[in-house]
């Protein structure tokens, strides 16, 4: 209902819709379906991205580092303490990276990433015990509807 309400209130699930609906934009420029949101404690979002790799010509522009450099632009700060990201794919090494750094505790993934995933698939970089900190993971959110967009996305480029 009203974004003011407060995170526990309000579904991973409609989080990760909202973030589904982003993803869908990514389309416009050929790049992959993905969006994140960074949502403050109350569940304000804070940052959104979505992919812009092929329209920026960054290989660093996945959606999470773009989420994640709004955040803390909104925020002033590089610390993203109490802050959920929900993003419709596993993240990758580099976003799980940039998650760690930025002190993130809570992830809310949809589809897993057989292939780069790095928080269980593949790597569990962002639950690895030998670093300083953990994130909560909560994995497989909407994952129909986050894969089913990626697949399709894939299928007509092949």
């Amino acid at each position: 209902m009203h974004a003011e309400r407060s995170y526990s209130e309000r579904s991973h699930g409609e989080w990760m819709r909202a973030a589904v609906a982003d993803a869908r934009l990514a389309l416009e420029t050929g790049d992959v379906p993905v969006a994140a949101i960074v949502l403050d404690a109350t569940g304000t979002p804070i940052g959104r991205g979505r992919n812009e790799r092929e329209r920026s010509g960054d290989p660093t522009a996945h959606a999470e580092i773009l989420a994640i450099r709004e955040a803390a632009e909104t925020l002033g700060s590089w610390r993203l303490e109490n802050t959920t990201l929900v993003v419709t794919l596993e993240p990758c090494a580099m976003c799980a990276g940039a998650i760690l750094n930025a002190r993130i505790p809570r992830v809310v993934f949809g589809a897993w990433d057989e292939k780069a995933g790095a928080a269980g698939s593949v790597n569990d970089l962002l639950r690895d015990r030998r670093l300083s900190h953990r994130v909560e993971v909560i994995a497989g959110v909407e994952e129909q509807a986050c894969a089913s967009l990626l697949r399709e996305f894939f299928e007509v480029r092949r």
